[in-house]
């Protein structure tokens, strides 16, 4: 089924919809943009698919053309008409308003395996990671829509490590599959966006209660980033400077780094040395 582009300012115009900054609400509206983000995400005829930030659904539609079955999720109830409306010609689309934050996938999904498409701001990106992939329902894709420096960043490891890049390496493999220009977009934004496919793990590398403890201490440090390990890790592994300092030598991590200049593996160690 080939459909036609939607025309989005037409249909904000429709709808007496304004789109909300308070919630970083740009919809991609470049119709070859929105094929080629189907495309990256590899959603075939036997896909369950999570659409997280739905939206006005012009992307919604185009993965239910070829997907098994999309369950699409919108936190903003004010575009649920437009939502409906776009979506109605499709059986296999189940809407849902609300939180993905606020929602576990064990309710959306019976088994592991399905793939997650997301256009969501920045800044929750890390969070969602998380919830997703550490529910007991796990998807096996995750295609994230962001910026571009972001992107780039995440995948660059020659350059400073961030809560968000330690999120995604924890998880699987990324990669950037496409770019997207900020005139795709409507509202145009100030940056241009990419593409990020994370290829999850069949098995991950930490257990359940290994992944809490590397997210505590990493919040911890990258909250007081410019403090030297010694210092922001003082709640965690002990008041005591000596003792900070003697649990980080023995994870092989000199006291007075800072935790951008960690790996995947310093945070692992590291955890290894707190669990005994």
């Amino acid at each position: 089924m080939n459909l036609p582009p939607l025309h989005i300012p037409d249909l904000l115009k429709h709808y007496n919809l304004r789109p909300q900054k308070s919630l970083g609400q740009s919809f991609l509206a470049d119709h070859n943009a929105l094929l080629k983000i189907v495309g990256d995400s590899g959603v075939g005829p036997e896909d369950r698919v999570l659409e997280i930030g739905a939206g006005l659904g012009n992307l919604t539609r185009l993965l239910a053309v070829k997907a098994d079955l999309v369950v699409a999720i919108e936190i903003d109830p004010h575009l649920f008409p437009a939502l409906r409306s776009v979506t109605e010609p499709f059986d296999n689309v189940r809407l849902i308003q609300g939180d993905i934050l606020a929602i576990s996938p064990r309710e959306l999904f019976s088994e592991d395996g399905y793939k997650v498409v997301a256009n969501i701001p920045y800044y929750i990106t890390s969070a969602v990671i998380r919830h997703l992939l550490e529910a007991a329902v796990r998807p096996e894709r995750i295609v994230l829509t962001m910026q571009r420096e972001v992107a780039e960043r995440i995948l660059n490891q020659d350059e400073k490590m961030s809560l968000l890049s330690l999120s995604v390496q924890v998880y699987g493999e990324a990669q950037i599959a496409s770019h997207t220009p900020a005139a795709c977009f409507y509202p145009r934004p100030k940056v241009d966006s990419s593409v990020l496919v994370i290829d999850v793990d069949p098995e991950p590398r930490l257990d359940r209660d290994e992944t809490t403890r590397l997210f505590k201490l990493a919040h911890l440090a990258f909250n007081q980033k410019r403090k030297m390990l010694r210092s922001s890790l003082r709640p965690a592994l002990g008041e005591d400077l000596e003792t900070v300092s003697a649990a980080l030598a023995e994870a092989g991590i000199d006291p007075r780094q800072r935790p951008e200049t960690l790996s995947l593996d310093d945070w692992i160690r590291l955890v290894e040395v707190v669990e005994d």
